[in-house]
């Protein structure tokens, strides 16, 4: 059964969530601190994180992102926060979905599956699981040792594990995938989330600015994932 981590200090939300999701067949831990969460992410070892963003000991997007600092798993943020800047903050800081309260039970429900679908989907024979054993040059070596470990969701440049987030890594995956093409911020929103869930062109740039951090050697004249201005995106494959 899919374990669920509910990061929630409301006892009614709580029992709420704890009840529906059992009765739909998850494994259920609930934290009401950020600290207790953090801990059963360790002891519980969950594959999807329900998070809500007020907390007593922590509070608004610092909490997202003390929790993608501490692991790669998907996030869902469930918050009282409804403005479009408090989404934004959210998924910038590393949450992978964002559901404001009230919420269908059922849409949540599909929420997490969409996540566990994406972040657990089997490995497509297009990616590389390691990079190029004898780069020709170190300047090429940089350019070159570009890839994917599918097992441990990482980026591999020049043999160093570059830790993203689900959000990133989907992205890097299709870009991966397709070398040369270009993708709209549209089709990257559904690549990434699914047509019903909410982002915006504004999050996927923010994405695609952390990933230039993460794998350019420089961000500003990047090398690899290219600027098509006015449509989006592509990736050259050095």
């Amino acid at each position: 059964m899919t374990r669920v981590l509910v990061v929630e200090d409301d006892h009614i939300i709580g029992e709420m969530l704890t009840l529906y999701l059992s009765e739909e067949g998850f494994t259920i831990m609930r934290a009401e601190t950020a600290a207790d969460g953090l801990k059963a992410v360790s002891d519980f070892q969950p594959e999807v994180i329900l998070l809500d963003l007020m907390l007593p000991d922590a509070e608004g997007t610092e909490i997202c992102a003390r929790f993608r600092q501490h692991t790669p798993l998907p996030i869902i943020v469930i918050s009282m926060k409804s403005a479009v800047a408090d989404r934004i903050q959210a998924i910038s800081a590393g949450a992978d979905d964002y559901l404001c309260k009230p919420f269908s039970m059922q849409e949540l429900k599909v929420r997490i599956g969409a996540v566990l679908r994406r972040t657990y989907a089997s490995a497509s024979p297009h990616y590389q699981a390691t990079a190029p054993s004898s780069p020709p040059s170190a300047a090429i070596a940089v350019q070159a040792g570009l890839a994917l470990d599918l097992e441990r969701r990482t980026i591999v440049l020049e043999g160093k594990h570059i830790e993203t987030t689900f959000s990133e890594y989907e992205i890097m995956k299709l870009f991966y995938q397709y070398p040369g093409k270009v993708f709209s911020r549209e089709e990257l929103i559904n690549a990434v989330r699914g047509i019903d869930s909410f982002v915006n062109d504004r999050a996927i740039d923010v994405h695609v600015t952390n990933l230039r951090r993460k794998i350019e050697n420089n961000p500003k004249e990047p090398q690899y994932i290219k600027t098509v201005w006015g449509v989006g995106y592509k990736f050259i494959k050095q």
